[in-house]
């Protein structure tokens, strides 16, 4: 079965205001074997939700809508749901009267204007409601299911888990979902494609989606089966082949982080790590402690932004600074080289470039960078020239240096 949901309020279409409601409703209804096949975000608009239940209904056998059930003028989602499925609105004293309860053991009175949560759609079952005043409701229609569910997250949860999962249990057909998530690093999300989409474009199912992030892809597999074992073996038969292509470059089949990834790998060999970063400016330290546990494997850093910040807290020579420059092979190398040599730690990182938008030349254009880990065997150096803004950059560069500690750590660097 396929479900949609729908967040309903014009605040969740402003930047302060996220919809994580439909991150849990899709959580939980994957958990069922239902597979969300579209969300959407509307404003306190009558018409514009109308037409999206209506659509929704005609397409997919479940549509969730979040928000809406208060009782202000803006709050529209009963008399919306009840246009589109063409119902009336029926006032229910018992719930005017549990509200005019609730606010009395308050010792308030009840506003005029909260008997509005009081109107449910003819034909809808009532979704009681301990944690606020809107009651949701259950509908209904042509074979398809509408749950009216209040906005606030910890209201939706506590209903959707009493009053909608067990209904919902009865109608699913028994269908199990499981998905992996290969993450994939050094390597371009076209040619990436390129490379795999003989082997996905075969299947319906499993799905496959990519996603495509700096210098880190994606690539989800969603299977759906009649059993775990059925959908496994599916993710096994498609996802075999597509890592025979990748080869090292996958880091990661349970979706874990680069950072997670190599923090493991220096847990395995009791190995420690320090970074030295210029124009990343801690971030690639920031990536490790983000980790828990990292305090493991990760000795601290050095953000040394300034000339004089190399020499005096890592040792570079003013002469080497002088003659090469601060993006360079060789203050990449003295960098690496001196976090190692300050901290005693198994490895260093070091990191310094031009993140941009100003500061290039021909000579060195914006997004040069050079990366260097140093060990007990020396010191090795990438360049790259990355495209994008400063912030795509520095992740691109943060990225870069993790996965070359990753194929150091492994033997294959």
């Amino acid at each position: 079965m396929n479900a949609e949901i729908v967040a309903v309020g014009s605040e969740m279409l402003t930047p302060q205001r996220v919809d994580t409601n439909s991150l849990y409703l899709t959580a939980e209804l994957n958990n069922l074997g239902v597979e969300v096949v579209t969300k959407y975000v509307i404003g306190d608009h009558l018409e514009r939700l109308r037409d999206a239940v209506r659509h929704a209904i005609s397409r997919s056998e479940i549509l969730v809508i979040s928000g809406g059930l208060g009782p202000t003028e803006d709050d529209l989602t009963r008399e919306a749901v009840a246009h589109a499925l063409d119902r009336k609105l029926i006032f229910n004293s018992e719930i005017c009267d549990a509200l005019e309860q609730r606010f009395a053991r308050l010792n308030r009175k009840m506003a005029e204007v909260n008997k509005r949560q009081a109107f449910v759609i003819e034909g809808a079952t009532i979704l009681p409601n301990d944690r606020g005043t809107a009651p949701g409701q259950w509908v209904e229609e042509s074979g398809a299911v509408v749950m009216l569910l209040p906005g606030p997250p910890h209201e939706l949860k506590a209903m959707f888990e009493r009053q909608c999962i067990p209904r919902l249990a009865r109608l699913v057909p028994q269908l199990v979902i499981r998905t992996i998530c290969l993450r994939v690093a050094g390597m371009g999300e076209s040619d990436l494609d390129q490379l795999i989409a003989p082997v996905y474009k075969k299947y319906q199912n499993p799905a496959t989606t990519i996603l495509a992030a700096a210098g880190d892809i994606q690539v989800h597999l969603r299977a759906r089966c009649a059993t775990e074992a059925e959908a496994d073996a599916l993710l096994a038969e498609v996802a075999g082949p597509i890592e025979l292509l990748l080869g090292d470059r996958v880091y990661s089949r349970n979706g874990d982080p680069l950072e997670s990834v190599v923090g493991d790998l220096l847990r395995q060999q009791h190995a420690t790590v320090a970074v030295a970063e210029s124009c990343t400016g801690g971030m690639l330290g920031e990536r490790f402690t983000s980790v828990a546990g990292s305090s493991e494997y990760f000795v601290g850093g050095f953000i040394t932004y300034t000339n004089e910040m190399k020499v005096e807290m890592l040792g570079v020579a003013p002469e080497l600074l002088a003659e090469h420059g601060p993006v360079s092979k060789p203050v990449a190398e003295a960098m690496a080289a001196g976090a190692r040599r300050r901290t005693g730690s198994t490895y260093a990182l070091s990191i310094t470039g031009i993140a941009g938008p100003a500061a290039g030349n021909e000579t060195l254009p914006v997004g040069t960078t050079f990366i260097a880990l140093a060990d007990s065997a020396g010191t090795q150096v990438l360049q790259r020239q990355f495209l994008g803004d400063r912030t795509r950059i520095r992740n691109f560069a943060s990225q870069l240096a993790l996965d070359l500690l990753r194929r150091k750590t492994t033997g294959r660097s």
